[in-house]
């Protein structure tokens, strides 16, 4: 399978490697940064977390944009990898004014205020940065492919998704053995780990981009625009008029002003559910595009849709399930001289778990391919909304127990974590595949960026709902549902999930006679 690839794909998924090492690295120690050196409560937490990672999936839209119109992939993959590394150095000296604040009491207040500044400027920086990169990569995978070898690009895809697993699965080690130490302080070396890390993906991409990322023809992918479109003599302008932009933009204001002042929405979450209705409504509304063109983009916007369920509970690793491994879980290895198993470790089984069984999920399509049996798209994402469901009946039965004041065995979130790699391998890189295939060429960046905005609405929400995370003796209430402990909580991301899972089933044959050009 390895050798029937171009070089490329092998650049982007170094590239991709240390990227996701670096993303990863710091979303391991993150919550932790926040709660143990910070010193914010849960909500505060959830609510930070669920803000950056929303707004982080947001960004790509503007970087898909910029690359589509003006600088092209590549320079926007420069420039977002660039200014990651400064997000990553900037977390890194909050976490120096940390040790400012332990050491020097008289400089306290002054030391704890340039560490709050800094880490929100980290952060603030990393979203930027990571607007240029996010949509740019994955859009030149499919570009090495001609569109007719969809078998080959779907392996690409997979092959690409083990590179960004391979990051998340060394960096939770190195960032989390460097500084989830028990002592705050080291949280600064965490970090600045994740920086180098980036550098490193950055070194990879510079050198590796004029030869290798060509496609089968030797022609060269993700230039700037204005030689993209003399090179594939295709058009690149949109054809929007004034009053479809104007009606686009009064429609984010409606949706902006009812989520900010009648649904009491934060300004945040506000702007990005507001921005998943605009956008997609602009890119549709495009003149130029055909009746087939619309039916496709609308299928990438359905499921779209769906994928929000999904990702809004498997996101719930880098918060609640943190939280439920810090203080649930029995982490002490008695037989390793009572090793206390640091939280940012649990971060590695689903990448660990993504390496073994992704060249099996690849081998089982491909299988079922040769026989004529291969699930469509749309049903492959409904089964692994399905498999995320069974994830999540393991942390009820392990909170139900955790609920008595027993800390409960690794086992629980082991088995819910398994189950969330197999959901995630049944729908994350098929999507993104499925992007590639049916995007026009001119919207292909864009429309990488809406997929991605699915995920920012998604994460927002991973904050919001972590929120009714109960602490000890006390409930929280979700649509008027009282949560009195950790197995009540656990079970909304199962009803969720099912229920996505069945509609998304029930409408799959439309959706699949809406992808290949059925009228």
């Amino acid at each position: 399978m390895f050798k029937q690839h171009p070089k490329g794909l092998y650049v982007l998924f170094f590239t991709e490697m240390w990227e996701r090492f670096s993303y990863y690295g710091m979303r391991a120690i993150l919550t932790l940064y926040m709660i143990n050196a910070l010193m914010y409560d849960k909500v505060f937490t959830s609510s930070i977390y669920g803000w950056y990672t929303g707004l982080v999936y947001l960004t790509p839209l503007a970087g898909g944009y910029i690359a589509d119109r003006y600088w092209g992939n590549r320079k926007s993959i420069i420039v977002g990898s660039i200014l990651m590394a400064i997000g990553q150095f900037t977390l890194a000296a909050s976490g120096y004014y940390y040790t400012a604040h332990v050491d020097n009491f008289v400089y306290s207040t002054f030391s704890l205020n340039i560490q709050q500044i800094l880490f929100l400027l980290g952060l603030t920086i990393l979203i930027i940065g990571n607007g240029f990169f996010k949509p740019n990569i994955a859009t030149m995978v499919g570009s090495l492919y001609p569109k007719e070898s969809i078998k080959l690009r779907d392996s690409a895809f997979t092959i690409f998704y083990m590179g960004i697993n391979l990051g998340a699965l060394i960096a939770p080690l190195v960032t989390g053995g460097l500084g989830d130490t028990g002592n705050p302080a080291d949280f600064k070396y965490g970090f600045l780990a994740a920086g180098i890390g980036m550098l490193f993906g950055l070194t990879v991409f510079y050198f590796g981009k004029n030869k290798h990322l060509v496609t089968p023809e030797g022609v060269p992918v993700g230039l700037v625009p204005e030689k993209k479109a003399e090179l594939e003599n295709r058009k690149t302008k949109n054809s929007f008029s004034q009053n479809q932009i104007l009606t686009v933009i009064g429609l984010f204001l409606i949706i902006f002003l009812v989520l900010m002042f009648v649904l009491n929405s934060d300004i945040i979450t506000s702007f990005i559910f507001s921005s998943m209705v605009a956008i997609p409504t602009l890119i549709i509304l495009d003149k130029s595009l055909t009746k087939i063109e619309k039916n496709r983009i609308a299928v990438i916007y359905i499921l779209a849709f769906f994928v929000i369920f999904f990702w809004s509970a498997f996101e719930q690793a880098g918060v609640s399930l943190t939280f439920f491994a810090e203080e649930q879980t029995d982490r002490v290895i008695i037989w390793l001289n009572n090793y206390v198993i640091p939280t940012s470790f649990f971060q590695t089984i689903n990448p660990l778990a993504i390496f073994i069984f992704a060249p099996l999920f690849a081998a089982l399509w491909t299988k079922l391919d040769k026989r004529g049996r291969e699930p469509a798209t749309p049903i492959k994402m409904a089964i692994g909304l399905m498999l995320l469901a069974f994830g999540f009946i393991f942390l009820v039965v392990g909170a139900n127990i955790a609920d008595t004041g027993v800390k409960v065995s690794p086992f629980w979130l082991v088995g819910a974590y398994m189950f969330h790699t197999f959901g995630e391998l049944s729908l994350s890189p098929i999507g993104l595949s499925m992007v590639t295939k049916l995007s026009p060429l001119k919207f292909s960046s864009l429309l990488m960026g809406v997929w991605f905005l699915a995920n920012a609405a998604a994460n927002v929400l991973a904050g919001q709902l972590s929120t009714l995370y109960p602490e000890a003796g006390h409930s929280t209430s979700l649509l008027g549902f009282q949560i009195t402990g950790l197995g009540d909580f656990f079970t909304i991301f199962i009803t969720m999930a099912v229920i996505a899972s069945i509609i998304l089933f029930i409408i799959s044959k439309k959706l699949i006679s809406m992808m290949h050009g059925v009228q």
